[in-house]
């Protein structure tokens, strides 16, 4: 991989409990970059939790490569997860996408060659970015899976179609219950192997190239569109403005979706 073309900034907008804050900035202090000229990190700071600024303050210190954004929290619809789900008021999603907006200008403004938006409850492998990198992708994830609710079974963070369908279908063609199911069992397990997969919806996790950064790539409200989701709308202009986005399957993140998540971390 050529250092020259390998300048990285890691965004994350942070409105985190302090125990997966904890967890996650561990494990981005964590990721090989040998193969890498830069890896800078831009935090906005949107925490309600005081130790949980602090240990960004912490983590700035010690890595002065570290640009931290203090926002004033005025929700007037606070962000609620509990140990069955989350709840995302429309205000907050906004606020986040224009959070990550705010990110994109630096990235660009800075002239990064990619920007690596990864959201803070969230345990990257150490081979993560070295590895999105060397794909040559313009806009790639790492792949994560989740228990939306207690009892579901585990599901991606990645779709094929609408707000979060796990298969394709022709315009026009009418699938059976059956050819549905099938086709999403094979969505499925397709992203159970390592590989590399082109998807219709990706998020969360998510190295973005210069190019595609450039050419407007963001995370604004398409407003004759109802998807629920900024991913939604940033991955619809994304394919609009004629890229392609795919979903890396060899290095899962960990999602510590609920605080009892912590409970099954295992480090390398």
């Amino acid at each position: 991989m050529d250092k020259a073309h390998s300048k990285i900034l890691l965004g994350s907008p942070i409105r985190q409990k302090t125990e997966i804050l904890r967890e996650f900035l561990l494990g981005i202090q964590r990721l090989r970059r040998d193969s890498l000229l830069a890896v800078d990190y831009f935090f906005i700071d949107d925490n309600l939790e005081e130790e949980s600024s602090q240990l960004l303050l912490r983590f700035a210190e010690k890595n002065k490569n570290t640009t931290l954004a203090k926002v004033k929290c005025q929700d007037k619809s606070p962000y609620l997860c509990d140990e069955d789900t989350h709840k995302w008021e429309d205000e907050l999603i906004w606020k986040v996408a224009n959070f990550k907006n705010q990110i994109i200008e630096i990235a660009i403004k800075e002239d990064y060659d990619h920007l690596f938006l990864v959201d803070s409850d969230l345990v990257l492998h150490p081979e993560t970015l070295e590895h999105l990198v060397s794909l040559k992708k313009d806009i790639v994830s790492e792949i994560f899976w989740t228990k939306w609710e207690p009892d579901f079974p585990e599901l991606p963070q990645v779709w094929m179609s609408d707000q979060y369908n796990f298969y394709k279908s022709l315009r026009g063609e009418i699938l059976t219950q059956e050819e549905i199911i099938q086709r999403v069992q094979t969505f499925i397990s397709q992203l159970r192997t390592p590989g590399v997969y082109p998807v219709g919806g990706l998020g969360a996790c998510t190295l973005i190239s210069k190019k595609a950064l450039d050419a407007g790539v963001n995370y604004n409200e398409i407003n004759n569109i109802s998807f629920v989701g900024e991913d939604r709308h940033f991955c619809i202009r994304a394919v609009a403005l004629g890229f392609d986005l795919y979903v890396d399957t060899h290095y899962p993140a960990y999602h510590i979706y609920r605080l009892s998540d912590l409970d099954r971390i295992k480090r390398t």
